[in-house]
């Protein structure tokens, strides 16, 4: 190709992507089954854990909630923000992003995300990391949930930048787990894991579009 036809490459934030716009009827097609193949027995294993044990380290209990309270609340809303500066990043690599078509369908979502939160936090903050914490130690406990906590998501096809980003919200959350004062609790933690899960998915991008931050770039359907 003669010098003067060569395109110049092009960097992260000037390739193109596509914004795929959601509607209620299609996210609740994936949520009935993730509900019963995915949520229902996350809840149910640290359930019948507690049923059969009630181990403190389980974290089922309020613990210190003025404590739980003061780190949880303004975590949600800082986790939120970064969560969704981070998918802003990642669409330009990413190609593509789905995106709520109306702020009801961002409400879903979110939801949606309230029920996910403490289950996951139970099953990966409570169940593996407080469980084998108190078995091998809080470090080890740390290291195995927030591991499993960030490798499960690629079981879910997230793309591996995507995976890697769990981990932005995976490791200071399971800190905090482990640190917080009084007795373990997943409240604190589970109010910062929903604020990161909104900020990446649903109503972080919602937010974006309608604050002109996230538009679709050329080279792909609007």
């Amino acid at each position: 190709m003669a010098g003067g036809d060569r395109q110049q490459p092009m960097t992260p934030t000037a390739r193109p992507f596509v914004l795929v716009p959601t509607r209620a009827r299609d996210n609740l097609a994936w949520m009935r089954p993730d509900l019963l193949v995915r949520l229902l027995p996350f809840s149910a294993v640290p359930l019948g854990a507690w049923l059969v044990w009630r181990p403190a380290w389980l974290g089922l209990s309020t613990g210190r909630a003025d404590v739980q309270l003061a780190f949880g609340l303004p975590a949600a809303v800082l986790f939120f923000v970064a969560g969704a500066l981070v998918q802003r990043a990642a669409t330009g690599w990413r190609g593509h992003l789905a995106v709520p078509a109306s702020g009801a369908t961002a409400a879903l979502l979110a939801a949606y995300f309230l029920v996910n939160a403490p289950v996951e936090e139970a099953f990966f903050r409570g169940l593996v990391q407080g469980g084998v914490g108190s078995l091998a130690g809080p470090a080890a406990g740390l290291a195995a949930g927030t591991s499993l906590y960030v490798l499960y998501h690629r079981l879910g096809r997230w793309a591996w930048l995507d995976v890697l980003a769990t981990a932005l919200v995976g490791v200071p959350v399971a800190l905090a787990f482990w640190l917080l004062p009084g007795p373990p609790s997943l409240l604190g933690v589970s109010l910062a894991h929903f604020g990161a899960t909104c900020g990446f998915l649903g109503p972080g991008p919602w937010l974006l579009r309608r604050l002109g931050l996230l538009e679709a770039r050329p080279g792909g359907p609007p």
